[in-house]
Parts: structure tokens; sequence; C-alpha cells
């Protein structure tokens, strides 16, 4: 049976390296929703950030997921359907342990991006996520309302090192992944984006041998190992190689296109 639940990645996944959405992914996503198939957006990303996609390949209210699954918001109405914000003495932990082990951090309040100061790690961000963030100094202690995740900024030649040593200082306590090079992202622990998917497909009646998830990284691992159909891109990370069930070409030779050919097309 075809997949009915599409859910993809932003960032090596749906775009290319010059972070746009390829042409034959755009006519073969646009298609395959004229033909019945449900598609969604499964980002680290922010709701605001993800949004333009969605106009970009000319399709309606949808459903969106976002912060690594700790929102699930529709793209025009941006109705709430699911959200989980982390507590007020964890956001506050992990700002001093940030400071503690000298690396930048940031958090979203209320879909805006927060940062102790500007400097080159925020503009890079902001450049790469197209938004603009707020520099709030001491005062982003005090921006604890709805924070859906927070991310540290890590040397790529520390990251190894740097990734064990969040996770162990709060294991069992945050779901800590590695979605880039150099960000490593702070969700609750029952925040993954295989959860959200999840949700979405009890909220749109799919049943989850019906889904389809397709990604490149460290924060992709959960839900290409969850779902009946987990599919990784040929740039994907090792450890999303080692999720995934099936692997399809690059982000700059349309693997996402491949993907509905060969799942939602071929097995109709």
């Amino acid at each position: 049976m075809a997949i009915k639940l599409f859910a993809t990645d932003v960032d090596g996944t749906l775009l290319n390296n010059s972070r746009q959405i390829s042409e034959g992914n755009k006519a073969k996503i646009r298609q395959a929703v004229k033909d019945g198939m449900i598609f969604t957006i499964a980002t680290g990303r922010m709701h605001h950030s993800a949004t333009p996609f969605v106009d970009d390949l000319g399709l309606g209210d949808i459903p969106l997921i976002s912060y690594n699954g700790a929102m699930i918001r529709l793209a025009k109405s941006h109705k709430i359907l699911y959200a989980e914000y982390l507590e007020e003495n964890i956001i506050h932990e992990v700002l001093d342990y940030a400071k503690e082990v000298n690396v930048y951090a940031q958090l979203y309040s209320n879909d805006t991006l927060c940062y102790r100061e500007s400097c080159d790690k925020s503009r890079t961000y902001e450049m790469r996520a197209r938004v603009q963030g707020e520099a709030l100094g001491d005062e982003l202690y005090n921006r604890t309302e709805k924070v859906s995740k927070m991310l540290v900024y890590v040397e790529k030649e520390q990251m190894a090192e740097m990734l064990k040593l969040w996770q162990n200082k709060f294991a069992g306590r945050l779901n800590i992944v590695q979605s880039s090079p150099e960000y490593i992202e702070l969700v609750n622990t029952t925040v993954s984006k295989a959860n959200a998917i999840f949700k979405l497909a009890e909220i749109l009646g799919i049943d989850r041998k019906d889904i389809l998830a397709i990604g490149d990284s460290g924060n992709d691992v959960a839900m290409l190992s969850e779902c009946e159909y987990g599919v990784v891109m040929g740039n994907g990370t090792p450890e999303a190689k080692a999720a995934a069930k099936y692997q399809v070409a690059d982000n700059e030779h349309d693997g996402l296109a491949e993907a509905i050919d060969r799942f939602f097309y071929e097995k109709a």
C-alpha cells in the first residue's frame, strides 16, 4: 500500500546545498499532494522559519512539526495542535552550564529567537533560518514563557566531546541531539520528531504503517528508526544511515522526489 503521510526534514533533505527546494522536488511534492498524499515538514527549525517553504511549495494550511517535535502548528492559520515547553528551572540550568563550558546558547520563547548578545554565531543562525532574534543580555533568564527548545553552538572539532558532555549532564532530564556539524539541540525528554509524527497521524486518523519519514541528521534518527518507512538521504550522517530502513539519492539529486516515486507511486 502507498504511504499516506510523508514527513520530511528541511535542511539537507527538502533543501539542496543552496538552501533551496529544487524544481524537481517541488513538482513531485505538488503532484503527490494533488493525488492524495498528506505532506508535512518535521524540522528542528522554529515554526515561522518553516512556513516560507510551504509558501514556496504553494501548499495550504498544512500541519508543520517544528522545534524537533515540540510543536505541531498549522502553516497559515498558525493554530497550535500540540506543544510541549521546557520548565523554567531547566532553562536556567542550561544557560548556566553553557556559560560554565563557554559555549553560545539561545532559546525560543513564543516562537521568538532569543540570545544574550548579537555575535557571529547569532547572525549566522539568523541568516540560515531567515529570522531576526532579540539580544536580551541578562534578561534572557527571564524569557522563560513557552520555550519550545534551546540550542547551543559548538565548534565542529569539539562536537563529539561536547555532545557526550551535555548528554551526560542532562541525562534523563532532556532529549539532546546533534542537528548539524555545530548545533546541539535540547528539548523535553518526551519530545522527538517521531513522537510528533505519531501524534499528527493520530489527529489525522492515519495508521502508523502508512507513514514515511525522510531525513539526514542526528535529530532525525528517532523518526527514521521508528516510522514504518524510514528513509535516509544519500548525504545522511552515519548515525542517520544506521537508523534508516531505506536510502535514496542525496539532496543535490532530488532524493526526496525519489522517495515519493518509490513509496507513494510505485507502491500504490
